[in-house]
């Protein structure tokens, strides 16, 4: 390998290491982990006045647009849910501690998926993929990680106006 190659494989898995700690990490904000841990099951599905969402709500569009995200990154036939209508729950609050905990489940789940897909070393993180309109690996970890750190902000607020925040 020539020392040209050298680096840019180098500045490629160093680039690959910052995408997997910015998905897992919180460096400078709070984790999604975080963000939810310890909330009071009784606060889910509370809709702060002049909020247009609770919590369960976030959570939820933030497991859809994330698995939404996955699946087009890894599967060329994959087709998104209507927008708006299909990224977001209409119900406040989850029908019971299990759908709550099976969202919570599938982030972490699919967050990891997509951390796999970065690990991998034959997926270029720069290369346009097949389909799409020139999305690349990189991009779509960007997306995620933005998507996730703007919502976890709204859930840490929510959290903050019902008290329930460190």
């Amino acid at each position: 390998m020539t020392q040209s190659n050298q680096t840019t494989t180098d500045v490629t898995a160093a680039v690959r290491e910052q995408l997997i700690a910015l998905l897992t990490g919180s460096n400078a904000h709070q984790s999604f982990d975080d963000a939810v841990k310890e909330l009071p099951s009784e606060l889910r599905g509370v809709k702060p006045d002049k909020l247009p969402y609770s919590i369960w709500q976030l959570v939820d569009h933030i497991r859809i647009a994330q698995w939404d995200i996955l699946e087009f990154s890894r599967d060329s036939t994959h087709k998104s849910p209507p927008w708006p209508s299909g990224y977001w729950a209409e119900e406040v609050a989850p029908t019971n501690d299990t759908d709550w905990q099976q969202a919570l489940e599938q982030i972490r789940q699919d967050r990891d998926a997509f951390v796999a897909l970065l690990h991998d070393p034959e997926r270029d993180l720069y290369a346009p993929f097949d389909h799409g309109d020139g999305q690349n690996l990189l991009r779509e970890a960007l997306l995620i990680a933005d998507h996730a750190a703007y919502h976890v902000g709204e859930i840490i607020i929510i959290r903050r106006l019902l008290d329930a925040w460190k």
